[in-house]
């Protein structure tokens, strides 16, 4: 994936989230994704827990990171 591409789902917004980044400009940042990965929960518990999260979103902001 470009880094165009990870810039249309990744968006960093000034005054959400204290301009963490984000996915797809809801109020979930990359960062509790990849902390949600690191205390080991799996690509499916998160989805299955925020359901207007894709796998897609999920690698993108791996990518990112």
């Amino acid at each position: 994936m470009s880094e165009q591409d990870i810039a249309n789902i990744i968006t960093i917004e000034p005054g959400k989230r204290c301009g963490k980044p984000c996915i797809r400009g809801m109020k979930i940042t990359v960062y509790e994704v990849l902390e949600y990965l690191a205390s080991g929960m799996s690509y499916q518990e998160i989805l299955d827990d925020f359901p207007y999260l894709t796998q897609e979103d999920i690698w993108d902001g791996l990518s990112f990171y």
